[in-house]
């Protein structure tokens, strides 16, 4: 099956103009309405001010797009977790089922990566679930990394997750995971979490090498680049980690389980944080679009 372009992503493809995926996930479960539907416009416009195409990615009706129009991304704001969470392992069975499905990092991914767009912005991405020896809860993201050619840029993993063991997934799967202008690996809504990257990019331009150079050898797979979420709307390592331990402790309580647990966790810290962790969280999207148009423009360079 074909991906569907929208007329401006396929013509910037066409020409070689830089592009940038975004999720749909982040619109209908990552947020209530209408701060969906605004933080996803607005990440859109962030992408064209740094000179790079927007392609909002979805199945509607059963078939695979890149590139939403502005009622599409309100129907998915609007229909919020009315519509299906996609991973990739559902794509199948939306698409036979001609449904609507908002796509995770890892089906986002994989539509990118037959689109032929190497640049793929998000908030943070999944990984290893804290527990995750008893559960075996370890994100789809993690396996896509190692299939999809596409640079990905995000706050680190959802800090809700285990991060060393994430990064130890990473490093036995063989996925680079570059620094942006850091040594650290961010945790999402905090730059510090004591956990060393392997790697460190500067500039655009230097990650674009690292795409270039991987994808040349016949590497097949993703770049993680790591991106920290600006220090003015950071919320610190220790302010955060006891809403977390304690939204965790409602999961287990309420016995919330799979693809159910990244969005009540997110909703659960909302409210226990009074939307600082939602402002941090739009803070941090916005800003790993910019680095994303940023690279796409370098890597088309």
């Amino acid at each position: 099956m074909n991906v569907i372009l929208s007329p401006e992503v396929s013509a910037a493809l066409a020409a070689r103009q830089p592009v940038v995926a975004l999720e749909s996930t982040i619109i209908a479960h990552g947020m209530a309405y209408p701060a969906n539907v605004e933080t996803a416009l607005a990440v859109e416009q962030v992408v064209r001010d740094h000179g790079a195409i927007p392609a909002t990615i979805a199945v509607i009706g059963g078939k695979l797009q890149a590139g939403l129009t502005g009622e599409e991304i309100e129907h998915f704001g609007q229909a919020g977790p009315g519509i299906m969470k996609v991973s990739v392992r559902d794509l199948a069975f939306v698409a036979g089922r001609r449904l609507d499905g908002a796509t995770t990092v890892a089906a986002t991914m994989r539509i990118a990566a037959m689109a032929g767009i190497p640049v793929f912005a998000t908030g943070g991405m999944g990984g290893v679930h804290r527990g995750a020896g008893e559960t075996f809860d370890v994100s789809a993201d993690l396996t896509e990394m190692t299939h999809s050619n596409v640079a990905l840029v995000t706050a680190g993993a959802k800090a809700i997750l285990d991060l060393p063991l994430t990064l130890e997934r990473l490093e036995t799967d063989g996925v680079p995971v570059v620094g942006y202008r850091t040594g650290e690996f961010p945790a999402f809504y905090s730059r510090s979490s004591g956990l060393k990257v392997p790697m460190r990019a500067d500039s655009a331009q230097e990650v674009a090498g690292i795409m270039r150079s991987k994808w040349e050898l016949g590497l097949t797979g993703a770049v993680i680049v790591a991106n920290p979420i600006p220090e003015a709307d950071e919320i610190p390592a220790e302010q955060i980690e006891p809403v977390i331990a304690a939204a965790l402790g409602e999961t287990k309580r309420l016995g919330i389980c799979g693809k159910d647990v990244t969005p009540f966790l997110l909703a659960e810290i909302a409210k226990t944080t009074k939307g600082r962790s939602l402002q941090a969280n739009i803070a941090l999207v916005k800003n790993n679009a910019k680095v994303a148009a940023e690279i796409a423009v370098a890597y088309m360079a």
